[in-house]
């Protein structure tokens, strides 16, 4: 009997079942065992029969596949239950063994791979990143995460906040294994207790102010619900005090719903209204937007306030947040483009993603000073739909456009400009209330009453898109060439 601890990853038992499929040992031979005090197989190959010349054996890449995954289950058994259906493929014939459901090995395993899956979904979904500080080399912010999963799935499911949260410097914590993502590398440490995870900060409170404005006592099934999100995730989760109080409320609120007649269209406020709009503890939403010039009194941090606040068009029920503009109030340039993108909706700061990039190393290059320059957007929600793991940037439509148009003109109107520059079609649309051709327009364009110079240039996402390289480096001197035009502001 050949006795082989386990305590090694998934990668590692892939070579040890390796030296002991090419030496012919079949799994009744082998002792998988827990123990540390055992010898290994690597101190023990001077007592195993010397490989057998036996012809390269095909594994099938849907069991490697189903192994990795059934190996981060907790269950003792299967080293030796996946060493025995690799066998089985292999050697004993069984080359269809993959397409057997009622086979008893291969419906253990597939049970361990269905387990692991549901851990990993339940992880995606209820990790809760908190901000810990930043990093004083880099200036980036840091944030940090605590989950307890069933399984030993970190692995599998780092990859989604890797692509969610791109931008981001994180680290998700564990008692298997921590994973610290920089922005640009992964790397993985060893366990930590919970007790390393810091104190509760300001987005705790942002998760419990988010699930109770979604939750919905008219739809309440508690059964359901403890079936998506189970009793032994909420200890880790900022909203789990809020969820016991909605349950048991949830029917009075719902018939004082029932009861209430339905609201009728309010008129838009007035400015006296509006004076008091920087007094946001008594307004849960702005589902009608006064008019841009009533918006245009309101200091720029409290306009920036009301605009979280906005639900006067469908886009904020899929965005993590509103983003708004950034940069100083008596900027003498304003840059507006289209929309926020992924990074940016989960960030709430625009244009630090890819194209922001583009855009930043442009101005660089063109001489427009960032400290100087006011960054926004034509609407300030992102507008998206799935595609697969990502979130796929669509087009905002002329009346989403139009719904934010007042929150843009309100920013101009504080800022006053001496340039602006429209960063593509949408940022072209929403402040010269037209539509626009990029290329047939490009350059200065007379609007006096917005700046007293406007530019209307490529987006920089457009220059990413582009695969040609002279068309890109000429497309890339042009936009460069526009944004000199403000240099001077």
């Amino acid at each position: 009997m050949i006795a082989v601890p386990f305590d090694f990853s998934f990668d590692d038992w892939r070579d040890h079942a390796r030296q002991l499929l090419s030496r012919g040992i079949a799994p009744d031979e082998v002792d998988w065992t827990e123990s540390r005090q055992d010898r290994s197989l690597f101190s023990m190959e001077e007592t195993l029969p010397p490989p057998a010349p036996t012809p390269h054996h095909n594994v099938p890449a849907s069991f490697l596949t189903l192994a990795r995954h059934a190996w981060a289950h907790r269950d003792p058994r299967r080293p030796g239950v996946l060493y025995r259906m690799l066998w089985r493929l292999t050697r004993g014939g069984e080359k269809h063994l993959m397409s057997i459901p009622t086979d008893p090995d291969f419906h253990t395993v597939a049970g361990w791979r269905k387990s692991v899956a549901r851990d990993i979904h339940k992880m995606h979904a209820f990790v809760r990143f908190r901000l810990v500080g930043t990093d004083d080399a880099t200036g980036r912010e840091q944030f940090v995460a605590w989950f307890e999963p069933s399984s030993q799935c970190l692995r599998l499911a780092v990859p989604f906040f890797v692509n969610r949260f791109a931008g981001m410097d994180w680290s998700i914590l564990t008692p298997d294994e921590c994973a610290h993502w920089d922005g640009k590398n992964l790397q993985f440490t060893p366990g930590l207790s919970k007790d390393s995870v810091p104190p509760e900060d300001g987005l705790d409170d942002l998760w419990r102010t988010y699930y109770r404005s979604i939750f919905n006592p008219a739809r309440l099934k508690v059964k359901a619900m403890q079936s998506e999100m189970p009793v032994k995730y909420w200890k880790n989760l900022p909203e789990a005090p809020l969820i016991q109080g909605l349950i048991t409320t949830s029917r009075t609120r719902m018939e004082i719903m029932l009861e209430t007649p339905g609201r009728t269209e309010k008129p838009i406020p007035d400015n006296s209204y509006i004076q008091n709009l920087h007094t946001l503890s008594d307004i849960d939403y702005l589902d009608i937007l006064p008019p841009p010039q009533a918006l245009a009194e309101l200091p720029l941090p409290e306009l920036q306030a009301a605009a979280r606040i906005c639900r006067a068009c469908p886009l904020w029920a899929k965005a993590t947040q509103t983003v708004n503009g950034h940069g100083p109030a008596d900027a003498r340039i304003v840059l507006v483009g289209e929309q926020p993108g992924d990074q940016e909706d989960l960030a709430g700061t625009p244009f630090i993603g890819p194209a922001g990039k583009v855009l930043r190393a442009a101005m660089a290059r063109a001489g427009v000073d960032e400290k100087s320059v006011y960054m926004t957007n034509a609407v300030k929600h992102f507008k998206w739909t799935p595609d697969g793991p990502r979130r796929k940037h669509v087009t905002p439509g002329r009346e989403e456009v139009q719904h934010c148009r007042p929150w843009l003109l309100a920013e101009m109107a504080r800022i006053q400009p001496a340039a602006v520059v429209l960063l593509g079609a949408t940022a072209g649309l929403s402040l010269l209330n037209r539509e626009v051709r990029i290329t047939r327009e490009r350059g200065l364009i007379d609007a006096p009453h917005i700046a007293s110079r406007v530019v209307l240039t490529y987006h920089p996402s457009y220059l990413l898109r582009l695969r040609d390289g002279t068309a890109r480096d000429r497309a890339m001197a042009e936009f460069e060439a526009d944004l000199a035009m403000v240099a001077g502001f």
